[in-house]
């Protein structure tokens, strides 16, 4: 099978990224500067066409999804393995007030958030082979072809660590933070992946 291109995006700014506090499965809206950086990602790809758009279904990511679609008058796929880990009891607060209530839970996370997630969230595990599998079920579906992955922080984090063979209690460390609406090129086929390219900004 020919590889697959994947232009892995995360959505644009929210008024909690904008505040740093962890986003996961709560439907949070676009900010104004979010809707700007969807623009920018639309001129990128009306530049650099591509053959498909797949999106989480959180708002936020179908939001910064929309421009590119009307650019290249496609209409998205929506992948529900693509949505945001789900972060628990720390949905909607910064690591900085999750660890004034509980260090030792912080201290634990910060020093691998892989074997110690926050309370009641998600496996990150599970979330980094969800992600996975997703993104090699849209490479199958488009073979040879340019698509824009339009997802989550920590999500396509996790998912890069499991492709790229690297431990995915390094996922904090390896890949700090995905930019708001960069491009980040990953070739894909059924064997083997390679990043080709990470936080390349549309502007």
């Amino acid at each position: 099978m020919s590889s697959t291109t994947l232009l892995l995006t995360r959505h644009g700014q929210t008024v909690w990224h904008a505040e740093n506090r962890y986003a996961g499965i709560s439907d949070v809206a676009l900010t104004d500067t979010g809707r700007a950086q969807a623009e920018a990602l639309g001129r990128w790809a009306a530049a650099h066409p591509v053959d498909a758009v797949w999106t989480s279904p959180l708002s936020r990511a179908v939001a910064t999804a929309e421009p590119a679609c009307r650019a290249l008058d496609l209409t998205p796929h929506r992948e529900p393995d693509l949505r945001e880990c789900d972060f628990g009891l720390v949905e909607g607060r910064t690591l900085a007030e999750f660890a004034a209530q509980n260090p030792a839970a912080a201290d634990a996370f910060r020093a691998d958030p892989v074997a110690h997630p926050f309370p009641q969230a998600e496996d990150p595990t599970a979330a980094a082979g969800r992600g996975a599998a997703a993104l090699h079920r849209i490479a199958a579906a488009h073979p040879g072809a340019r698509v824009l992955v339009v997802a989550h922080n920590t999500l396509l984090r996790l998912v890069l660590c499991r492709l790229l063979h690297i431990p995915p209690a390094e996922y904090r460390r390896v890949f700090p933070r995905l930019r708001n609406a960069a491009i980040s090129e990953l070739r894909l086929d059924t064997d083997s992946a390679a990043l080709l390219s990470l936080n390349v900004p549309c502007e």
